[in-house]
This record gives C-alpha cells, structure tokens and sequence, in this order.
C-alpha cells in the first residue's frame, strides 16, 4: 500500500499542477513562459510541479473580476450586464425607433384600407353590382 501512495501522490501532484498551469493565463505565469512550464512540469515528475506551485504562477486574488475557470479571459469586456452596456441600450433603442415607424406604416395601411372598404360599401349601397351572398343567387 505504501508503494502504490508513493507513485500515487506524485503522480496526483503532476496532473494537478498540469491542469492548473494549463488554467493560468499567460500574464499570470511567472519567470518563463506557458509552455515551459508545461515541459517543466511534464520531464521533471516530482521537482516540476513543486516548483510551478511555489514559483510559476502570480498567487494575488484574480484582477478584473476574472476566475480561473473563465474561458475567453483576454476578451471580456468592462460591461457586466446588457443593461449596463450603453451600446446596447442604443441598439434597443434603435430597434424600437424601427419597430414604431414600421407599426405606424401598418396603422396608416390599415386606416387606408378601412376607408376604401368604407367608400365601396357606401358607394355599393345604390348600385346592385355589389358581390352577391348566398341569398342572392337563388333569387
């Protein structure tokens, strides 16, 4: 058993400090590059990730709001929430100026619309040319 927690431990140790320096991102690596660390880490089995946890990484509290778990950390923006964000509230707002003049389009049509069907009744009210119902053609 003591043979088997002597490979183990290290072992459990290097893909720890694999993954967690795979999770940094590159402006928090200390002293080399990323990638160095990463061979470090893999050649050296038991020295490697020892030092990469005690020396290869910035160990402050994550800056901007950022968590290591975070994909894109380069790309996020200062905005948090859309509401918050005032280009967005801008395109709302320009969407918005769009849907009303297209709403009020319809309300001009229909209102237009309405006013022809007004005239053809009233005009068709003397004539007998008026589209014939059900009743009519069995007169």
């Amino acid at each position: 058993m003591l043979r088997a927690l002597m490979f183990i431990l290290p072992l459990a140790l290097t893909i720890y400090a694999f993954i967690d320096c795979l999770n940094t991102p590159e402006d928090e690596a200390k002293h080399l590059p990323k990638v160095a660390w990463v061979f470090i880490i893999l050649l050296f089995w038991v020295v490697g990730p020892i030092v990469w946890l005690a020396a290869g990484k910035n160990r402050r509290p994550p800056q901007d709001g950022r968590t290591p778990s975070e994909w894109h950390r380069n790309k996020r923006t200062t905005w948090v929430a859309p509401d918050d964000n005032p280009d967005f509230l801008k395109s709302i707002k320009d969407e918005n100026k769009k849907d009303e003049s297209l709403l009020k389009d319809w309300e001009a049509d229909l209102r237009r619309r309405e006013e022809e069907i007004k005239r053809r009744e009233s005009g068709e009210d003397g004539d007998s040319k008026g589209p014939k119902g059900p009743d009519d053609s069995a007169k």
